[in-house]
């Protein structure tokens, strides 16, 4: 799964932690109830949720959260890594191409896009609607979506 760099980026957000690896692209949610407020508050935690039921979507991943022994390698910035528990950088209005695309999903233009399990995005509701799709699904997975998680 991923994200292709073909974004645009009008409204982003780093007030929050990631203590998961996952890839990016994703629809990420909160994972504590009463998530921090502050800046720098531990509780600000988010991640891909398991159930459809957890799932409230703050924003679309936009870094790779990796867990490396930093003692023995660095973190790649090339490829906008960030080390496991560390701050990431959530889209939350805009435009990305993303393949975290729920399997059934067959998109087009113009239909709604709604979270779905593991941060993948469906074009089903039941779960919060994030976006709509731009596109279909092109050969290698990936499609079109402009995002507006308010």
């Amino acid at each position: 799964m991923a994200l292709k760099p073909d974004r645009i980026e009008t409204q982003t957000d780093v007030s929050f932690f990631s203590d998961a690896i996952a890839t990016r692209g994703g629809v990420a949610s909160v994972k504590t109830a009463g998530s921090g407020v502050s800046m720098d508050d531990s509780s600000a935690v988010v991640e891909y949720t398991a159930a459809l039921a957890n799932a409230n979507p703050v924003g679309i991943l936009v870094n790779d959260v990796v867990d490396l022994d930093l003692t023995r390698q660095h973190i790649n910035w090339h490829k906008d890594e960030v080390q496991k528990g560390g701050k990431v950088t959530l889209l939350q209005l805009g435009q990305v191409t993303t393949s975290n695309l729920d399997s059934t999903a067959v998109p087009s233009a113009g239909s709604g896009a709604f979270v779905h399990n593991n941060g993948n995005i469906s074009t089903s509701g039941g779960g919060a609607r994030v976006g709509t799709f731009l596109s279909s699904k092109d050969s290698d997975g990936y499609a079109k979506v402009a995002i507006n998680i308010a």
